[in-house]
């Protein structure tokens, strides 16, 4: 046996005391992997998918709330549109009506005021046929009492005259118009 533990050790295949202790802390080093270590690991990633998983439904539930709101807000947006246009609509129909009422009120200022003008050129009208009248009378009076050569002094022929001379202007008056 000593010959044999003088022989030239072999590089490649190792002596088996070490194969022994390289196995015993093999075993030992897997154990405390397996019963320590690998649990712990497994909770991390279980914990970063839960996050991930997690983070993404969030997100999910985020982004349908968002868009609920988007339908929202856009079914919001069109009713304030409408809303605007009916506004629009009635200030339009309000405009033409205010319109038609300050025309209707000028047009009957303006046939107010027409219909005065009339009143008053009637008045003014029969004022001066009544002075026409007056100067007409004495007018034909100094002149018949010249072509007849005698002064018509008398107050009560000189009336009677004139308001005969004056409907006889009258009646030709009346006859010429129709």
């Amino acid at each position: 046996m000593a010959e044999a533990a003088k022989a030239p050790h072999n590089p490649i295949i190792p002596a088996w005391e070490e194969l022994v202790v390289g196995t015993v802390a093999f075993a030992v080093l897997c154990f405390v992997l397996m019963k320590f270590v690998f649990p712990q690991m497994e909770k991390t990633f279980r914990a970063r998918v839960d996050a991930i998983e997690g983070g993404i439904k969030r997100a999910e539930v985020a982004q349908a709330e968002a868009n609920e709101l988007l339908e929202q807000y856009r079914a919001q947006l069109a009713e304030a549109r409408t809303e605007a246009a009916r506004i629009r609509d009635e200030a339009r129909a309000d405009a033409e009506g205010i319109r038609q009422d300050v025309l209707a009120t000028a047009r009957e200022e303006s046939d107010r005021i027409i219909a005065a003008g009339r009143e008053q050129l009637a008045a003014q009208r029969d004022s001066i046929v009544r002075e026409l009248r007056a100067e007409v009378g004495t007018l034909a009076v100094d002149l018949a009492g010249k072509i007849v050569g005698e002064a018509l002094a008398d107050e009560a022929r000189t009336r009677g005259t004139v308001e005969r001379f004056i409907a006889d202007l009258d009646a030709a008056g009346t006859a010429g118009r129709r």
